[in-house]
């Protein structure tokens, strides 16, 4: 009965909608009138306000709706909203001061002179605009008014100079940085976890494990990977467009013909394309450059932009007068100079201790106060002249406001979506299709792209994206990430402003366009453009790594990167050793070989055991490796015949659950039916339940007879791979950890003889002062000792010592007992640290630097920088792990 409430949800959305009723009140208007109608005819008619819908009653779903709205402004994780304001501020400060009215014109006379030249240039200052403003309206109009009356009459057809125009201005939906983006990282955040959850129990249910490996987890996203994500597929898009119109105007020279430049161009036109073109780019790469170097989050670039955009409105405002680039100057002065100050003084204020720091702290402090001096002038002339602040600021109000509110209705929308099952409906669906994957991602997209002739971006964003995307990450037939299906969607939605009959971008056009541009060559001069669209969908579908390189390779370079160690990079390091030891493994027994050379004897016995012991393991670690990447391979023959009898009964245990979810529906129908005056009603539960029985009977018979035999098999030789694995990696530890550790403690030689003497006059101390005295100075040796490698136990032995003086009877006797044990130690130590550094370092250095990029990897704080490129590249393809489920 349900569905007949889900069904009149989408009804009353859909006529609210139609009848131009404000989308931030029709989405939870509709929401909350159904889930009021279904509380009321429950208890109408069944006695219990719950009965009508899929769980929960009607407060439980209210109030998830109130949850759900509350998280959009409340919700620590998701402060990055918070950019959205800033980055509208940057692209209507650069429309409004004419920014990108002098790019467009200047472009315009630089590509002019050749065959389509002014597409082109079209296209290239709407991928700049993208990258400053991303906001579509303002670049639709600014270049329909300047731009096209140009095209039309230097006779470029109407339909590719209104369908280039139309479609250079929706980049900004995609390139970074773009709101899209940043809404659809916020909600595919949530839809990460979600599908990580659904990922979990599906293993449990297939495995019958209670824990999946980190290995499978869904990762999530942030709008600073969805930026760096959407950067080269964006400049594919931009690359599509121009090679169409070239192509045109090829064919049809007529309808694209090239418009000479009647100036000259001169070192004069060269300053005017720098003054128009280079500010953009620089903004471009603050902006951007700031959210991969890592020393911005996307909110702090948003700042940046905005500081940007606001310091050259400052000048463009004032063009034609002498101090037009006085602020504009001051900041550049400023930033270069804190940049020089940053790299060059300590100017934490807390830790100042020379004269150095002060100088720095000093300069750092004049810098700041320049780039505020040249952001408040800057501000005062927007503010002054044309009254340019106070109208963007009204309609940056206006665009967030816009934005927030769809969100927060769209909260509560979904929270009754899945209050009458749609969810479940929509997973049903998907889940039904045969063709796996791929199958309900093209459906998914199908429906975005249609969707995209009546509804925004934002609507589709924030209402079927939280409904499809766990559905679609929690698969573990494509294993794609999170980025990549935000980049795919972000690239579907943003056909929505081409479709008619409600596309924005044509209607932002029609109404600067003259009034000889017919609407009909609108419509037909996106239609290429769509299709170009839908083409650059295809390639980045097809290619994944278009989308997840850049992310990946940022993040492993980063000095944030994950350790070698790392569960979702081990596939991708065993790739890497297996190439490399192809090539490397009569190196590694040579270096073998060598290092055997060398006397051992000048180190303790225990130690030299150890490290001794340890060369055998070389040999013994590539044979495991080899043995491996043997069994992966007999895992890739054999999924051939045996994926499709998994997928075949994974399939009917899948229909097994469902039908187990309907009947624990019908049972808690039947509990609730306690009425004598529900006795039918309850005996057409109880039927069903029977029903469903036998049709769960059904399925289970029909899974074939040979499947456990087959299972059992494949899942030995999952077991034997991943067993071969970990003994290779404990082996390759058990090889490389003596020797690196042996090769630390040499390296620590200077560091070590110089806390010599500290440790033999700490005794005296202890000896001459109060034991309260005395315990932080045992406790700083202590600390530097244990940062030295093989000198726990001095570090013991005073930390000991230490303890002995903190106790509630306080014992100067037992302290330099200790102390006495560690200055033993230590000369014990100093001995063969002295023998060892002139015997065996340059030896054990040359081996450990030979095993290190290969049997050592795992050891590693970090990939190396050539490791780092190899896994990233591995990791952006996307890899089917279903035959694990």
């Amino acid at each position: 009965m349900e569905l007949y409430f889900l069904a009149l949800l989408v009804l009353l959305m859909a006529l609210a909608l139609g009848s131009g009723y404000p989308v931030a009140f029709a989405l939870p208007g509709s929401s909350i009138v159904t889930i009021l109608i279904a509380a009321i005819a429950g208890y109408l008619f069944a006695g219990d306000t719950d009965v009508f819908f899929a769980q929960g009653g009607p407060s439980q779903w209210l109030s998830a709706g109130v949850t759900n709205l509350r998280g959009v402004y409340w919700e620590p994780e998701r402060d990055t909203l918070i950019a959205i304001p800033l980055f509208i501020f940057m692209g209507i400060m650069l429309q409004r001061s004419k920014i990108a009215e002098d790019l467009l014109i200047t472009m315009a006379q630089l590509f002019g002179p050749i065959p389509g030249g002014l597409g082109i240039s079209v296209v290239f200052v709407g991928a700049l605009l993208a990258a400053t403003t991303g906001i579509v309206g303002a670049t639709v109009v600014a270049m329909g008014l300047i731009s096209l009356p140009a095209m039309l009459r230097n006779n470029y057809s109407q339909q590719l100079a209104t369908g280039t125009i139309a479609a250079s201005g929706t980049l900004g939906q995609i390139i970074p940085p773009s709101i899209v983006l940043i809404i659809l990282a916020d909600q595919l955040t949530s839809a990460a976890d979600q599908a990580g959850t659904a990922r979990k129990a599906l293993f449990k249910d297939s495995t019958g494990e209670l824990t999946m490996p980190s290995i499978f987890d869904v990762g999530s996203t942030s709008a600073g990977e969805m930026f760096l994500g959407a950067i080269i597929p964006g400049l594919v898009l931009v690359g599509l467009y121009m090679v169409y119109i070239l192509i045109f105007a090829a064919l049809r020279p007529k309808s694209a013909p090239p418009v000479p430049y009647d100036g000259k161009y001169d070192a004069r036109f060269l300053l005017k394309v720098c003054l128009s073109l280079f500010p953009p780019l620089i903004l471009i790469f603050l902006v951007l450059g700031s959210i991969i170097a890592g020393v911005a989050t996307v909110n702090q670039a948003g700042a940046i932009g905005a500081a940007g955009a606001l310091i050259m409105a400052g000048y463009r405002l004032r063009d034609g007068h002498k101090d037009a680039y006085y602020p504009a100057i001051i900041a550049i002065i400023s930033l270069v100079g804190l940049a020089f100050v940053l790299s060059t003084f300590n100017t934490n204020i807390k830790n100042i201790k020379t004269s150095s720091d002060v100088l720095g702290v000093t300069l750092a402090i004049a810098c700041v106060v320049g780039l505020i001096i040249a952001l408040v002038w800057s501000g005062w002339r927007s503010f002054k002249i044309e009254d340019t602040l106070k109208g963007v600021m009204i309609e940056t109000a206006k665009t967030t406001s816009l934005v927030f509110i769809i969100l927060l209705g769209a909260a509560i929308l979904t929270a009754a979506f899945r209050a009458f099952g749609g969810e479940h409906l929509v997973k049903e669906f998907l889940e039904g299709l045969g063709g796996g994957f791929w199958t309900k991602f093209v459906i998914v997209m199908a429906v975005i792209f249609v969707l995209g002739f009546f509804l925004d971006f934002i609507e589709i964003a924030v209402v079927v994206v939280p409904i499809v995307a766990p559905i679609l990450l929690a698969d573990p037939e494509a294993n794609v990430t999170a980025v990549w299906l935000g980049v795919m969607i972000g690239l579907n939605i943003q056909t929505s402003f081409l479709t008619p009959p409600f596309g924005f971008a044509l209607f932002y056009l029609r109404g600067v366009a003259d009034s000889t541009v017919k609407t009909l060559s609108i419509y037909k001069g996106v239609v290429p453009f769509i299709c170009i669209q839908l083409l650059a969908l295809v390639i980045v579908g097809m290619a994944p790594q278009l989308v997840n390189y850049l992310p990946n390779r940022v993040a492993l370079l980063s000095e944030t990167a994950p350790p070698p160690r790392n569960p979702r990079l081990a596939y991708c390091v065993e790739q890497y050793l297996a190439e490399e030891l192809g090539e490397t493994r009569g190196e590694l027994i040579s270096a073998v070989d060598k290092v055997r050379q060398l006397d051992f004897g000048v180190l303790p016995e225990k130690l030299s055991k150890s490290v001794t012991g340890s060369f055998e393991n070389v040999s013994k670690a590539i044979a495991l490796l080899d043995d491996g990447q043997a069994a992966r391979g007999d895992i890739d023959a054999a999924s051939a015949d045996y994926r499709p009898l998994h997928k075949q009964v994974r399939a009917i245990e899948q229909d097994i659950r469902d039908i187990d979810e309907r009947i624990e529906h019908f049972e808690v129908l039947i509990e609730r039916a306690r009425d004598p005056s529900q006795a039918a009603q309850k005996e057409r539960y109880e039927n069903r339940v029977a029903t469903l029985q036998a049709d769960k009977e059904a399925l289970a018979a029909s899974i074939p007879e040979e499947w456990e035999q087959v299972y059992s098999d494949f899942d030995k030789l999952n077991d034997n791979q991943s067993k071969l694995n970990r003994e290779y990696f404990q082996t390759a530890e058990k090889a490389y950890a003596p020797a690196a550790s042996l090769l630390a403690s040499l390296n620590a030689y200077d560091a070590f003889t110089a806390l010599g003497p500290e440790l033999e006059g700490i005794g005296q101390q202890v000896m001459d002062n109060e034991p309260e005295d005395m315990t932080e100075p045992l406790n700083v040796l202590s600390k530097q000792f244990g940062e030295i490698e093989g000198a726990d136990d001095i570090k013991s032995d005073l930390s000991k010592a230490r303890r002995a003086l903190r106790s509630r009877n306080p014992s100067k006797e037992k302290a330099l007992a200790e102390i006495d044990k560690a200055v033993a130690e230590y000369q014990t130590q100093l001995a063969w640290r002295e023998k060892a550094n002139e015997a065996l370092k340059a030896g054990i250095d040359e081996y450990v630097t030979t095993l290190g990029p290969t049997i050592g990897i795992r050891q590693q704080r970090r990939l190396t920088r050539e490791q780092a490129l190899y896994v990233a590249a591995c990791t952006s393809d996307h890899r089917d792990i279903s035959l694990n489920f």
